[in-house]
């Protein structure tokens, strides 16, 4: 399949893309707050620097855009069309750093939740994960009862 866009149009659309402060970041956010959660944001002392994180309950939230982060059997995770070895391995380094900050943190005794793009669209299951994973007992195990978990390696 052709590109629709001229190489500039499409370079000026990637540079778009933010790395934080997403529309779906934004969602959980929103959500969190209105459940009464506190947190911080963005904790550069940590390795991955998560997203959200709730350094009293040693727990992090990293929300994954399904593209970029590779979320499986995901429609918005399609591989592109042209230059196939690039984003193949661009892909691939990504997994692979997202799953060495999950296991970082893990190491270190947190709890890690991972909130994909396409999650953030089903509230009430997303509202439901938060608290268990936020109040619930067993945050050791490896899935939450509606999302995706955090993989190690």
């Amino acid at each position: 399949m052709v590109d629709r866009l001229t190489p500039a149009a499409r370079s000026a659309l990637m540079g778009k893309v933010r790395g934080k402060n997403s529309g779906p970041e934004l969602s959980v956010r929103r959500l969190l707050h209105r459940l009464g959660f506190r947190y911080r944001l963005h904790r550069r002392d940590l390795p991955g620097t998560p997203d959200i994180v709730f350094p009293s309950r040693r727990r992090a939230i990293f929300v994954h855009g399904c593209f970029w982060h590779r979320h499986e059997q995901c429609k918005k995770a399609s591989l592109p069309k042209s230059n196939v070895p690039f984003w193949t391995e661009k892909f691939e380094v990504n997994v692979q750093r997202d799953r060495r900050n999950v296991a970082e943190l893990r190491a270190l005794g947190w709890a890690v939740l991972i909130v994909w793009q396409c999650e953030t669209e089903r509230e009430v299951e997303l509202e439901a994960a938060l608290r268990e994973f936020l109040i619930g007992g067993d945050v050791s195990a490896e899935r939450l009862p509606t999302l995706r978990p955090a993989r190690a390696g």
